[in-house]
């Protein structure tokens, strides 16, 4: 299908737990809220474009174990292609340790488990797939070798590429050539191009630094501070939305599921990221990761409601 989008990336099962404060070192702290979801930065854009409305096929692998069955038959029930889901025998799951505090910030903590699985070898029958794909969206939670692998090969293919670089981590010249938007956010941009992003002045440096490097399109997050879109000479900031969060776990995949749904409709970046910022902040307002995620209908009403 024309609009199909193919993520690729991470299954993880979130062990969330709220706490007060982030613990100090060697210190024991009760939480008062704890919850086994779904997470993995793959399976949480995964689910947010399904619930977005979009044709999604998912890559990637789980544990042959029953939390990893358990997880391939929810993302069959939010409508995503399951069939290049692949359980691995003798792996666990991917897992994710997730604090959060009661100003709704998070550190995670992961084993990535059946994610190492996802190897070249083991995507490379499947990149010939891609000729019928709109957009590739990808994330840095599974080896580093199969994402730049499917990159190229999606962008010979002419396929819109899409790459989230988190967790933050040095990235090679060879890949970002291969991008067609990136979706950083300070901390992430900031260690791509080494100018501290922390307002939009700096925000606007580094994209420039990441044009450089071949990316046509460049699209900082910075949370409830908002979004700068630079492409082609010109750079475009777009206001973030005012609500109370509660926990940002699955607000950058929220975002970043939404963006690449819109794109494969054909809406424009500024459509995007304004529909993209409202899933985000939706889901600030809920716990948990995929828990969190809204549905098409939701957003499109929050939408309404922002505009009126």
């Amino acid at each position: 299908m024309a609009n199909t989008l193919w993520v690729l990336g991470s299954v993880n099962a979130d062990h969330m737990l709220q706490v007060p404060y982030f613990p100090k070192p060697g210190e024991t702290l009760a939480g008062d809220h704890y919850q086994l979801t779904g997470g993995g930065k793959g399976a949480n854009q995964a689910v947010a474009a399904a619930r977005l409305k979009g044709h999604v096929v998912f890559v990637a692998c789980v544990g042959d174990d029953a939390v990893g069955h358990q997880f391939c038959h929810d993302f069959q029930m939010d409508g995503i292609d399951t069939n290049r889901v692949t359980a691995i025998k003798d792996v666990p799951t991917g897992t994710a340790l997730i604090l959060v505090n009661s100003q709704g910030e998070n550190c995670i903590a992961l084993h990535p488990g059946a994610n190492s699985e996802l190897t070249p070898s083991l995507i490379m029958p499947w990149l010939t797939e891609l000729e019928t794909v709109h957009t590739l969206l990808m994330q840095l939670e599974t080896p580093i070798e199969t994402v730049t692998l499917a990159a190229k090969s999606a962008q010979k293919q002419g396929v819109n590429v899409i790459l989230n670089p988190a967790p933050a981590q040095p990235l090679s010249d060879e890949l970002l050539a291969a991008v067609d938007i990136i979706t950083p956010n300070e901390t992430e941009a900031s260690l791509l191009t080494g100018v501290m992003v922390n307002d939009i002045d700096s925000a606007k440096m580094a994209a420039d630094v990441l044009h450089k490097k071949g990316i046509s399109k460049v699209l900082i997050t910075m949370g409830k501070a908002g979004v700068l879109f630079s492409h082609a000479g010109e750079q475009h900031y777009y206001p973030g939305f005012d609500v109370k969060a509660v926990d940002t776990t699955a607000a950058g995949d929220t975002f970043n599921g939404a963006l690449a749904v819109a794109l494969t409709e054909g809406l424009s970046m500024a459509e995007a990221i304004y529909l993209a910022q409202a899933a985000a902040a939706i889901s600030v307002t809920r716990l948990g990761a995929q828990s969190a995620i809204p549905e098409r209908a939701e957003v499109e009403q929050y939408c309404k409601q922002q505009k009126a």
